[in-house]
């Protein structure tokens, strides 16, 4: 799980075109959105389309959105719940 959090970081940093900031600059728990890296709904719905795409993974509701985003780690429990090849 510790290196799909870690590629999902890499992933997030690159999606959104986070200059300056590195994987090492937040934690797994660290809240994403409304958090210290200053994402917000905009950036949520890049992220969303991302998922979408890359993980076959859809995130269609505001609630369950809340839920996932809430963190890092909890982004990539629910990825790997939905597509569980990820899992290795």
């Amino acid at each position: 799980m510790q290196d799909f959090i870690t590629h999902l970081k890499e992933k997030i940093i690159k999606t959104l075109d986070l200059e300056d900031i590195t994987p090492d600059d937040f934690g797994e728990d660290d809240r994403l959105i409304g958090g210290e890296l200053g994402l917000d709904s905009i950036d949520a719905l890049e992220l969303v389309m991302m998922i979408e795409s890359d993980y076959s993974v859809k995130i269609d509701n505001k609630e369950l959105g809340e839920k996932v985003f809430a963190s890092v780690k909890s982004l990539a429990r629910y990825i790997q719940e939905k597509n569980p090849e990820l899992a290795n």
